[in-house]
């Protein structure tokens, strides 16, 4: 088991963090301008050598932090389901969902508590797509290759140098998709490339899974019928439209944080998030932030304090359902 070791820093002063002086590793506020809104706040970090695992520990956190509160509440707040659920990271989160439960106790909205900033509402996020591109050669010794050897590593980089060069996540925000290579093995016999297609447009989402696919038949036109073999699976769809169609459930959160004198704001998810597969199986949940910045990396941190106003602002959330 991997022994995390949290580093806490109370009052933070704004100056720069040695996560770790051996490796080097710094949070600065040059690198990560995020860094100057949290002055005054409690943090935690690692040591750099593990992940903190903020993502989602901290959703997990606040939630219980709610139930903790509501247990000693002296106000009425509406009936309330609370449900956790693994492996959202490769969108398998809600794969044994039983709806029928929810649906039988009149519950058709929810939030996920899973994100960034607590000022953010995410209600939007990517269609999301995975592909597997398996190609085909042909192996013989160097010496004798000519006109017969097919080099099945030369063809993935074909392939890949065919994409937008600039269709990237390291060249891309907001919301701009990409292709993006997450794995590749390979010999001269066969090569895997594994990609990972995201659009926020469901047009563009289609046209990029298109070229894929026109990729590999003119490179099997051109090397020879299936050389290249591809697989391509849908993993989610953009939640934005059927949201808004429910847009009642938004402005319980805006008002939450308001009060809480947070000024919400809206922001693309540029991911997955498990509210999205809940939305299109008819339960509507958009997704309120944690406090965490950095996930997935070991310049991650959390900000306690936010953590605490965002317990804070759900009570708040729950207090205007029930003025409805």
């Amino acid at each position: 088991m991997v022994k995390i070791k949290p580093n806490i820093i109370n009052n933070y002063d704004g100056k720069d963090i040695i996560i770790n002086e051996k490796l080097k590793m710094i949070l600065s506020s040059k690198d990560y301008p995020c860094l100057l809104n949290k002055i005054g706040h409690t943090l935690i970090h690692t040591d750099g050598t593990t992940l903190l695992g903020a993502d989602d520990k901290a959703g997990i956190t606040i939630i219980m932090g709610v139930v903790e509160s509501l247990l000693k509440a002296n106000f009425d707040y509406p009936n309330l389901i609370i449900t956790f659920t693994p492996d959202e990271e490769i969108g398998m989160g809600t794969k044994h969902f039983n709806y029928t439960y929810y649906f039988e106790k009149n519950c058709h909205f929810a939030y996920t508590i899973d994100g960034g900033l607590i000022n953010e509402i995410n209600f939007e996020n990517f269609n999301a797509a995975s592909c597997k591109v398996k190609i085909n050669g042909t192996s013989i010794h160097p010496g004798s290759a000519k006109g017969k050897m097919i080099n099945s590593q030369l063809i993935a980089m074909e392939f890949q140098a065919m994409l937008p060069k600039n269709m990237v996540p390291e060249l891309t925000e907001g919301y701009e998709g990409f292709f993006h290579l997450s794995h590749m093995r390979g010999s001269v016999e066969q090569t895997i490339l594994e990609y990972i297609v995201r659009n926020h447009n469901k047009d563009q989402f289609m046209t990029q899974k298109n070229l894929l696919m026109s990729i590999a038949n003119f490179l099997n036109q051109k090397y020879g019928e299936n050389t290249i073999q591809i697989f391509l699976t849908d993993s989610y769809y953009n939640m934005r439209d059927i949201i808004l169609s429910h847009y009642e459930i938004l402005e319980y959160a805006i008002k939450g944080l308001k009060r809480q004198n947070i000024e919400p704001t809206f922001v693309p998810i540029r991911g997955g998030t498990d509210g999205a597969s809940l939305s299109y199986n008819g339960l509507y949940t958009p997704n309120l932030g944690t406090g965490g910045e950095n996930f997935h990396g070991p310049y991650e941190f959390l900000d306690v304090t936010d953590m605490e106003k965002m317990i804070s602002t759900i009570i708040e959330i729950l207090k205007v359902m029930m003025e409805k």
